[in-house]
């Protein structure tokens, strides 16, 4: 999903623009982590960018996106920018540690 959102629409209370792109995106995630994982894949793994517009959109963590939303809808912005692409995800193992306590 590669997409900028605006938020002043004529005609439309800007709290329920808002909850509508919060929506989309996460019935777009919900979408992509049903789909069937490759062989050597443990999950789905999401890269994601934000800003106000494409070309200064920078890399974010996919669980603080809701936050920054809020943050431009609280600051007054017209519009972000929003990108999130699936990616393979694999489990790191934790070390075995030498005392078990």
């Amino acid at each position: 999903m590669k997409k900028t959102f605006p938020l002043a629409i004529e005609g439309k209370n800007r709290d329920r623009v808002l909850e509508a792109v919060k929506h989309e995106v996460r019935k777009y995630v919900r979408r992509e982590r049903r789909r069937a994982l490759p062989d050597g894949v443990d999950f789905w793994d999401f890269d994601c960018r934000f800003g106000p517009a494409e070309a200064e959109a920078v890399v974010v963590h996919f669980a603080t996106l809701t936050e920054l939303m809020d943050a431009v809808a609280k600051a007054g912005g017209n519009q972000f920018f929003v990108e999130i692409l699936a990616s393979h995800g694999r489990r790191q193992h934790r070390p075995a540690s030498q005392s078990q306590d």
